[in-house]
């Protein structure tokens, strides 16, 4: 099995005038590799997965695939709240290649603890691929448990998970009752280095787009005991927070836009380009870093 700890990057979908932008995600991909980036989320939801069709999700893949040639580590986002259709898009991914699936806390239908056990449980039974759980009750409503988190741990397939909730007293819970074989990545770039500490392995990030060399070497250090990291993470801390301006993942690719890296900040509806005031604000918050 592949190594999944590290700085992993949630790749956005960058668009041009409704279709799929090849160019700048090449652009994107080699900007990331050259960062030193330990591996790659793609179609989760910073790739507006609900906005793809299935077909543009599996070239999207292949595409990442054939262009990262096998140095990192390629995990796909393959949850919704339909079970049928978790394992359905998990078995689809294991086809393509893929070296692990995460997988989203089902949202709005609100299962209860069992049944989110029940359904992590058939999708990790249904494919061939390790499971990684995905806690963001901030966009999912339900929430894993400790125990559930705990329970789920020990079926073989299951291999760890992405905790977005900010919350390190609960991180640390997680990686005290899941022992260190159990990955432990953050879901949430403002506190990713305290969840290392805590003993995590690393992130899922959505800041390594613009940051990749930077996060990789500080989560590299804090893994490493080195905490002086953090000073100069603190740097960066109104940057990253203006990532979050407006939902994930409208800012950062207006960030990459004014880098850049990608041709156009274009979304797919109902998400729509970073209003004016908040775009003055990210390229003075990027301005003050170096950035721009």
């Amino acid at each position: 099995m592949k190594d999944f700890s590290g700085v992993f990057t949630a790749l956005i979908t960058p668009f041009k005038d409704g279709e799929i932008d090849w160019k700048s995600l090449q652009k994107l991909v080699r900007f990331q590799l050259d960062g030193g980036i330990n591996g790659f989320v793609v179609i989760g939801t910073t790739a507006e997965s609900p906005n793809l069709t299935p077909q543009e999700k599996q070239k999207l893949f292949e595409y990442v695939k054939s262009e990262s040639a096998g140095q990192v580590p390629l995990i796909v986002g393959t949850g919704s709240n339909s079970t049928s259709e978790t394992i359905a898009a998990t078995q689809a991914a294991a086809r393509w290649g893929a070296d692990a699936a995460l997988v989203v806390v089902p949202y709005y239908n609100r299962p209860p603890q069992r049944g989110l056990f029940a359904h992590y449980q058939k999708v990790a039974e249904c494919s061939d691929l390790p499971v990684i759980l995905y806690n963001v009750p901030s966009r999912t409503v339900a929430k894993l448990e400790l125990e559930t988190i705990k329970e789920l741990s020990h079926l073989p397939k299951i291999i760890g998970i992405k905790e977005a909730t900010g919350d390190i007293g609960f991180a640390r819970q997680i990686a005290h009752d899941c022992g260190k074989s159990f990955l432990l990545s953050s879901g949430d770039d403002g506190t990713y280095l305290d969840l290392v500490a805590a003993g995590g392995h690393g992130t899922i990030a959505v800041a390594s787009h613009i940051l990749p060399k930077e996060f990789t070497t500080w989560c590299d250090r804090v893994r490493k005991g080195d905490q002086t990291a953090k000073q100069e993470f603190s740097r960066y801390a109104e940057l990253i927070a203006g990532l979050y301006l407006e939902s994930n993942p409208i800012p950062v690719k207006m960030a990459l836009h004014l880098m850049n890296i990608i041709e156009s900040p274009e979304l797919r509806l109902p998400l729509v380009t970073l209003s004016e005031p908040y775009k003055a604000e990210l390229k003075n918050r990027m301005m003050a870093v170096g950035l721009l």
